[in-house]
């Protein structure tokens, strides 16, 4: 049985570790490599463990992996000190507690309108997204009234099968939806990852969290400048 007091020392010990969520997906494995360059890896290949909480080579430093959609909300109710998301999921989450210091300059794409060519639209737009949030906002900011339908995926589908006249999605190369034959039609952002900050922890571990936000932001800098 282990003694009241290690317990107590190694619960001291894990909360005095700064804890980073990240999203799965094309976001970890373009992350992975900058903090690499800060001096950051996990002990165990995220991509192949079942893990969901990581030690890393910084001992006062730990990841845990959660859901896109899901980082913002760990990290406003300080079950993480610190999280890496895309702009798109922070445009459409509706919390206040986080610091928004660094666009990390990966996982870059942008958030765009699209639809069938040659289609005229109907007095009142049917708009397909994940986001209906930052689309009933687009449309308004231009004096448009939309029906927005939320849908987890597969936005192409949509105009193609009538259910929306258009769709509100993020867009890399553009090869998906040519591949269905919609076309962009509007930007309505850029998107990228950010790194955001619970408030508290800031001003709780402020030292600690500067000198990360130093570092990842000098790395930034480099990559951009090389």
């Amino acid at each position: 049985m282990t003694p009241p007091d290690a317990t107590a020392s190694t619960m001291t010990a894990d909360s005095a570790k700064l804890m980073i969520a990240l999203a799965k997906g094309r976001i970890l494995n373009e992350i992975l490599p900058l903090l690499a360059e800060v001096g950051i890896r996990p002990l165990e290949e995220p991509a192949v463990s079942r893990k969901l909480i990581f030690e890393t080579s910084r001992a006062d430093i730990r990841l845990v992996l959660v859901r896109a959609t899901d980082v913002p909300t760990y990290v406003e109710y300080g079950a993480a000190d610190l999280g890496v998301t895309g702009k798109d999921v922070l445009l459409e989450y509706d919390g206040r507690d986080l610091y928004e210091p660094l666009d990390l300059g990966i996982a870059r794409c942008r958030m765009m309108v699209a639809g069938l060519p040659g289609v005229a639209p109907p007095e009142r737009l049917r708009v397909a997204t994940k986001y209906p949030n930052v689309t009933r906002r687009h449309f308004a900011a231009r004096g448009e009234q939309v029906e927005v339908i939320k849908l987890y995926g597969s936005m192409e589908l949509a105009p193609l099968s009538g259910l929306a006249d258009k769709i509100v999605d993020l867009v890399e190369s553009g090869n998906t939806l040519r591949a269905n034959g919609l076309i962009a039609e509007e930007k309505i952002c850029d998107i990228s990852a950010r790194l955001v900050v619970n408030k508290a922890a800031m001003k709780i571990r402020h030292r600690a969290i500067r000198a990360l936000l130093r570092a990842l932001a000098l790395r930034i800098a480099e990559r951009a400048g090389g």
